[in-house]
């Protein structure tokens, strides 16, 4: 999601690997040049941080789908926690919050939840009583909870039951709903939480979700529309880029009436994305960014609460493979249509490499059925072995391994100065390269990087030099790159800003 070489030194470096790199029978010469793309990010698929205006409107905002809560009893001093994280009764008796203590939101409403816990469970009232548990594992069958915030202290709060009544924690072991919640939010009523806001979600499905079935269509339709328009295709192609890799939703597979919460409307973008890059001349890498049920935990995934559901069940993997099918059969005789990318960053932490190759290989072979002649992108897996899908690449045609690089997310990065930022690309991120990248083996792309970094204070020259360290070692990189992202309210995560005010020399 992260630039300077002069322009006959960068086309020295495309003109060598045009000549010389093949992998698995495909030859990257002048018909087929290196990729040089940008990412079209936050457009069909929704990322707050990218353009937090999308999320202003939403009533209620604070509880979004996913959004960890933390309730701390005013009477125990105590946090509320699942006991073993779920499959039991809820206590009061935590004197910190981690995991356990941490509840999920899954937004039915502005003011109604489904409340999930740790282990995945969600909260319900015991079928005889009146104690508060965390056993079911079906949200429609677990009951509607409430939250009321206290009018001059939004932090202390009252919890609403699916029974009418209210939780208290009457004991440190004991959480009923049964209160009447009439007290004077004293620091002697049992009813009376103090709430923690933590860790949120700004994604697709929080968006549509947030924003309800009668006003998610609106905004959207207006987001798609100015968010990325023609001239946007017309710029890159002046800028000396190649392609675009167009991150999708598995739902924008199902126009024009995808399942709730997504709203219909994307498919209709996607069309004009095609037709504006064969406008253009610019190559399309298709990148299912989002799959069924998160294949990462990340809101660019469309995750509901943080939790990775792709690959539990084989409904997840063949729905997907459906997905890719369509767009593929949809776009096939399209010129445009260069590449398609299987599935964008799956986790090692949730996703199997036994499940992501049953997974690459059935979606493999939908694409050769209605595109021969296009390439096929693998992603690694995050935190995944760099060589583990070479095996399962090594019996593919045009297949392509997609690697992410950024001095960004690990501690290591924190206190970097500019040199050591700049001879981390130089050296590391060489070497992680050049070992996935063999005469014999898949072809390799940096489908995302970009020119920021930890570093504070840094000057225009900086960022120059920063950016140009990674274009010569991304230029390794024997099917190409792509910037995250072209449009970002963060100039340095926006090629669009870069490129105009000088950051980025292509």
């Amino acid at each position: 999601m992260k630039i300077t070489h002069s322009k006959s030194q960068l086309l020295g470096i495309v003109s060598v690997f045009a000549m010389f790199i093949f992998s698995n029978g495909r030859t990257i010469n002048s018909n087929n040049e290196l990729i040089r793309a940008v990412n079209l990010g936050g457009w069909l698929v929704a990322e707050g941080w990218m353009k937090p205006s999308l999320f202003d409107s939403i009533p209620n905002k604070d509880f979004l789908d996913g959004v960890a809560l933390q309730f701390k009893s005013v009477t125990t001093g105590k946090f509320l926690a699942a006991e073993l994280g779920g499959g039991s009764i809820i206590v009061a008796n935590r004197t910190s919050a981690s995991g356990w203590e941490t509840f999920r939101l899954w937004r039915i409403n502005e003011t109604s939840f489904h409340v999930r816990v740790f282990s995945k469970q969600f909260l319900e009232i015991e079928s005889m009583g009146a104690k508060v548990v965390a056993t079911s594992t079906d949200s429609e069958t677990s009951g509607i909870f409430q939250i009321i915030r206290k009018s001059d202290d939004p932090s202390r709060v009252r919890i609403k039951a699916p029974n009418g009544l209210f939780l208290q924690a009457k004991t440190e072991d004991l959480v009923t709903a049964d209160s009447n919640g009439n007290g004077q939010w004293g620091n002697n009523d049992p009813s009376v939480f103090e709430m923690t806001i933590g860790q949120g979600f700004q994604g697709e499905y929080q968006v549509t979700n947030g924003y309800g079935p009668l006003k998610a269509p609106e905004i959207m339709k207006d987001h798609w529309d100015t968010f990325i328009v023609e001239k946007d295709f017309s710029f890159i192609a002046d800028s000396g880029l190649n392609a675009v890799r167009i991150p999708v939703g598995w739902w924008t597979a199902k126009d024009p009436t995808p399942p709730k919460p997504y709203v219909g409307g994307s498919l209709e973008v996607l069309d004009r994305a095609f037709l504006w890059a064969k406008k253009y001349n610019l190559k399309v890498i298709l990148d299912l960014h989002a799959a069924p049920g998160s294949q990462n935990g990340f809101e660019h995934s469309s995750t509901r609460d943080g939790s990775v559901e792709w690959g539990q069940t084989d409904e997840s993997i063949e729905e997907s493979v459906r997905v890719i099918e369509f767009y593929t059969a949809r776009y096939a005789t399209n010129p445009s249509l260069y590449a398609v990318e299987l599935i964008n960053e799956p986790n090692a932490f949730g996703v199997s490499l036994s499940v992501l190759t049953k997974f690459y290989n059935d979606a493999y072979t939908v694409v050769r059925r209605h595109a021969p002649n296009a390439f096929v992108i693998l992603s690694n897996r995050l935190s995944g072995e760099p060589k583990e899908l070479f095996p399962l690449a090594s019996g593919m045609k045009d297949v392509v391994i997609d690697v992410h690089y950024y001095n960004l997310y690990w501690d290591m990065f924190n206190d970097m100065t500019i040199d050591q930022n700049i001879d981390f690309i130089k050296t590391n991120r060489s070497a992680e390269l050049q070992h996935i990248t063999t005469s014999n083996g898949p072809l390799t792309f940096v489908g995302e990087w970009v020119a920021e970094w930890q570093v504070r204070g840094a000057t225009k020259e900086d960022y120059q030099r920063f950016s140009e360290a990674q274009l010569q070692v991304w230029g390794q990189a024997s099917f190409g790159w792509a910037y995250w992202s072209l449009k970002n309210i963060n100039n340095n995560w926006s090629m669009d800003w870069m490129i105009k005010n000088g950051y980025i020399n292509l």
